[in-house]
């Protein structure tokens, strides 16, 4: 079982800019906090249920239809799964371990929903507690300005990039607010399900597109969210 003593030892308090991705170097497996927290998964979804092959199944409804997740791709570890995470805070709140690349989002009775996410790679952290100040179905991407400054190719994106498969922030996006003012800073979703687990891209916190959906169901508006960063 993870408490809050544990969750706020492993990191101190950092969310992640930019939603865009490249390449980086590959950061270690989950340790010995991966292993604590992982030690009371939900029966009915563990690592060898053949339940997943559903979960992560191909989503043809949806607007932009999406395909199925490759699941050769993804360690276990980060399948989405029910965990005991006795943390104190409200149910319905938002903590991201990004050590060990895990995103919870808290129920009642000390149980959390554990997904695993994909982070910003070295030089992209901000700290912080924040609340999601906004919630989008199949979003416009606007790359800010540090960003296009970085890339110039992404110059033509200025006035937005419109929704789809290709689009960086995925199927939904959940939108980091610190009062009134939007960070930039998103959860979001990925088609890149070999991210996951990984530090490569420019910022923001990105899910399987299946996961953030799964989430985004869940999350009400002005949830808290909180990222722990080592």
């Amino acid at each position: 079982m993870l408490s809050r003593r544990h969750f706020l030892l492993a990191a101190s308090s950092s969310l992640l800019l930019g939603c865009n991705n490249s390449s980086g170097r590959l950061p270690p497996r989950p340790g010995t906090l991966a292993a604590q927290q992982a030690d009371t998964p939900n029966p009915a979804l563990s690592f060898q249920s053949t339940d997943y092959e559903r979960i992560y199944g191909a989503m043809p409804n949806e607007p932009y239809p999406i395909p199925a997740v490759d699941l050769t791709e993804i360690d276990p570890i980060y399948y989405r799964q029910e965990v005991d995470f006795d943390t104190g805070e409200p149910a319905g709140s938002i903590l991201v371990d990004t050590p060990n690349r895990f995103l919870y989002f808290t129920k009642p009775d000390g149980k959390a929903i554990r997904y695993g996410v994909g982070i910003g790679r070295a030089g992209f952290a901000w700290g912080g507690t924040a609340r999601i100040g906004a919630k989008r179905e199949w979003p416009k991407w606007f790359p800010p300005a540090e960003m296009r400054e970085r890339q110039p190719e992404l110059e033509k994106y200025a006035g937005g990039m419109e929704p789809g498969l290709k689009n960086p922030l995925g199927a939904r996006a959940l939108y980091i607010y610190e009062g009134q003012k939007d960070t930039l800073y998103r959860v979001h979703g990925t088609p890149q399900a070999w991210s996951i687990g990984k530090a490569v891209s420019s910022g923001c916190v990105r899910m399987l597109q299946q996961d953030i959906i799964d989430l985004y169901q869940r999350v009400p508006m002005n949830a808290k969210i909180e990222v722990a960063q080592a």
